[in-house]
Parts: C-alpha cells; structure tokens; sequence
C-alpha cells in the first residue's frame, strides 16, 4: 500500500471520493450507532471526514482515528486541531491493532478493503475484541462485483475507466465478509446499504 505515502496519490483519491454516493450510505450508518455514543474508533480514517461526522451528530463523544498514511495523518491532525475530541493513531491496518482500549463504535470508510483476506479476518476479530457489549461495528466498505462486467459498470457509473482503479485494491464479497462477522460472534449482521461496489456491513457485539 506504498501509494498512500504519496500526496498525489492522496489528492486523486480525495478528488474521486467526491464522486461516490456516499452521503446516503452515512446517513444509514450513523442511524445504526448507539444513541448514547461516548467512544468511537475510526479504522483507515483518512482525512477524517468520517469521524466528523459521527461526532457532529454525538457531539459528547470523542474518537481514536487510526490511519498509516503521512498524508492522510497531516489532514487528521489539521481537521482535528481545534479540540481535544480525537487521538490521531498512526498505524498501519496491515499490523494487529495495538491497546486503544474499548468503544462504543468501530467505524470505516473505504479502508479495510486494502487489506489481504486473512488480514480482514484477523481485523475483524480484533475490532470485535475492543467493542463494548452492545457496540457497533459499521464497515462502508468497497467490495467485489460478482462478475468483470458487473465491475466494470460500476467504475463507468462513477466515470472511471480500469487504468484508474487502486493497485492497492484487495475486493472481496460482501457475503464471505458477512459470513466472517457471524462466525467472529457478532449478531444483527447484515448489508444494511449497497449501490454497485459500495456497501455498508454492520455487526453487533451482543450485550
């Protein structure tokens, strides 16, 4: 995942992002969060955008926001720098996830599909592990088509042609990742939003 130690790279992708539809997928994600929200942690939080979110509408919680790229992190520290709501974490999602303590919620926007299979798994486990009893996680994740001509609808839809795709892109299903969060223990999990290859995959820690 070199590439995202890279400010073109970084700005590209930001510019992109703008193209997704992803204000809608937020609105039912921040619907699936616990009303009394204290603690929440961001995975791959890039630019924080996010995080501000689920915090404009918790405005009593803070949140860890744990993301590897120097690009990214400057943007974190920036958009963070007025209040004392948010630890900026610089870590790679590749390495297990060192003591952050516990949560409320795990949150994350177009990371995790960056990481190999198995560290999906294994990170899912570990997200699992830090939620409280009741917690949330809410994955609004970039997944696989079922087919390339699926896919390949999916990068005309947003204007992109297959030379502008992420080499750092690892697709993956949305039901083996289901799967993987009901066989981890969490309950309540299902694809709670997709258009094309955007999807949101929630799971609860039972209390």
């Amino acid at each position: 995942m070199s590439e995202w130690r890279d400010e073109r790279h970084v700005q590209t992708y930001l510019g992109r992002a703008d193209a997704l539809p992803r204000g809608e997928a937020e609105a039912v994600l921040l619907d699936e969060l616990p009303p009394g929200l204290t603690r929440v942690l961001d995975l791959g939080a890039g630019d924080g955008r996010l995080l501000q979110v689920v915090l404009d509408r918790h405005p009593g919680a803070s949140g860890v926001a744990v993301d590897f790229s120097d690009a990214m992190v400057e943007r974190l520290r920036e958009r963070f720098a007025a209040g004392h709501r948010v630890e900026v974490v610089v870590h790679d999602l590749s390495e297990p996830l060192g003591d952050l303590g516990t949560f409320d919620a795990v949150v994350s926007s177009f990371a995790i599909h960056h990481l190999e299979y198995a560290r999906k798994r294994s990170l899912y486990a570990e997200v699992f592990e830090r939620l409280m009893p009741g917690g949330v996680f809410c994955n609004l994740e970039h997944v696989s088509s079922p087919s390339e001509r699926v896919h390949l609808a999916f990068l005309a839809a947003l204007g992109f042609t297959p030379g502008d795709e992420d080499p750092s892109n690892r697709l993956l299903d949305v039901g083996s990742q289901l799967a993987w969060l009901r066989e981890l223990g969490f309950v309540d999990v299902d694809c709670y939003w997709k258009w094309r290859e955007l999807a949101l995959l929630v799971g609860v820690k039972p209390s």
